[in-house]
């Protein structure tokens, strides 16, 4: 895989359990300061784990979403 190409579903399961901002940022397909700017206001669309002052995502709850299960039963 390289910087620029998009992880498959696949690849994300094979992740650690958690994983930076900006990794998780492409395997949404979205810019890593946008997915910061929603975990700051409360409304991340993943699960994060604050570390300090940084966060980290929670792989798990990564692969839920793009996986499209819902959050309630997944």
């Amino acid at each position: 895989m390289t910087k620029t190409q998009q992880p498959t579903l696949a690849d994300v399961r094979k992740w650690p359990a958690t994983v930076s901002v900006p990794q998780a940022a492409t395997a949404i397909g979205c810019s890593k300061s946008h997915l910061h700017e929603r975990i700051k206001r409360g409304d991340s669309p993943v699960k994060t784990i604050p570390l300090g002052a940084r966060h980290v995502v929670v792989t798990a709850d990564l692969v839920r979403l793009l996986s499209g299960e819902d959050r309630a039963t997944g």
